[in-house]
């Protein structure tokens, strides 16, 4: 008998995250940073999304929309087939058990002033009705299992280098057995010794409890070694999403190169083949995208109608989504009826 295909636990359709600019003595609205625009993905049951991009692309901001942590500016995002885009605070905080998040900063998301019993039994307090006894044997429970001390019950977040304020964070959000958790740079703070652990320790946790991740990061490497799948985002919108192995191999779109172009090779002897992409100019400013595609003023493969038409991620092969002129339909002809032929090129033939 066929097992069954997993079933989608995220779904998320047209997202959009602006955020408001106000100017001028009366503070009057002239415009809207545009953080996330127009992002849609789904995350399969115990699945690991990566979400990768440089700094500023909007990834943080997608994972807070999900868990309704902003105010949605319009889209959907439904987990368990509940629509959390448009609910109320009270549907919302019923919710709250099955979505966690674990931050980027460990010191500035964990209360200095409460110890770690209380930071992880938190969650307990305010969405159950355990007895003090069964509260603190779950936290001695959580504590096991992130691999804290349970002598350390009782001491504050000072106390802990880095990797065990992170497994603290991580042990708060598992408090209340969630199905999908936020993982927003977990270990971006963290030294690279203690990286690796704390990677593990997600990994051994999901096997065990059957997560379901969402994990943001800049770092490449780690990603290949966490995600299923990869969605790379550029300037608020999703520039390529494939599974893990097919995109390291054979990326499609020109960003998703340049950025593996960018990754350290340990082999000395495989760094010198690897031709390195350098692309010039600075990312434009969400709040003035360019028109036409996000990424047309530092492409090296632009055409001339990537300026003035947007590509929309399209699925070119089974699994593979890209939103690049290049490989969908919309490049069949140019603005001449040509075969779409690239401004670099078309400067080289001039010559």
């Amino acid at each position: 008998m066929l097992d069954a295909a997993p079933r989608k636990l995220v779904e998320v359709k047209g997202l959009r995250m602006y955020f408001p600019i106000y100017s001028g003595l009366l503070r009057r609205k002239s415009g809207d940073v545009k953080a996330v625009d127009d992002v849609s993905f789904d995350i399969l049951e115990g699945e690991t999304l990566g979400l990768v991009g440089e700094s500023g692309c909007g990834k943080s901001t997608v994972g807070r929309a999900i868990l309704r942590l902003y105010d949605l500016t319009s889209g959907s995002v439904k987990i368990a087939d509940r629509e959390i885009g448009q609910a109320s605070p009270e549907t919302l905080r019923q919710m709250r058990p099955m979505m966690q998040m674990v931050f980027q900063d460990p010191q500035a998301s964990l209360n200095p002033r409460m110890t770690v019993a209380a930071i992880i039994g938190e969650p307990l307090e305010e969405h159950t009705k355990l007895t003090r006894t069964q509260k603190n044997a779950r936290i001695f429970e959580l504590m096991d299992a992130v691999g804290l001390n349970r002598n350390f019950a009782n001491r504050y977040p000072h106390a802990f280098s880095g990797g065990q304020r992170q497994r603290i964070g991580i042990a708060r959000a598992l408090a209340l057995n969630p199905k999908f958790i936020v993982c927003d740079e977990p270990i971006a703070a963290l030294d690279v010794s203690i990286q690796a652990q704390v990677v593990n320790l997600l990994e051994e946790l999901q096997d065990r409890l059957g997560l379901t991740y969402l994990f943001i990061s800049h770092d490449l490497s780690m990603v290949r070694h966490i995600a299923d799948r990869v969605a790379v985002m550029y300037l608020g919108q999703i520039a390529e999403l494939a599974p893990r192995d097919v995109l390291y191999a054979r990326p499609l779109h020109p960003y998703t190169e340049a950025l593996l172009s960018a990754v350290p090779e340990p082999d000395p002897s495989m760094a010198g083949a690897k031709g390195r992409i350098i692309l010039t100019g600075d990312v434009p400013s969400p709040a003035n995208p360019p028109p036409g595609c996000n990424f047309s003023t530092r492409c090296p493969k632009v055409m001339a109608h990537c300026r003035t038409i947007e590509p929309r991620l399209a699925e070119v092969e089974p699994g593979r989504f890209v939103a690049c002129h290049l490989h969908t339909n919309q490049n069949a002809a140019g603005p001449t009826g040509g075969a779409g032929v690239t401004e670099h090129q078309q400067q080289g033939e001039n010559a």
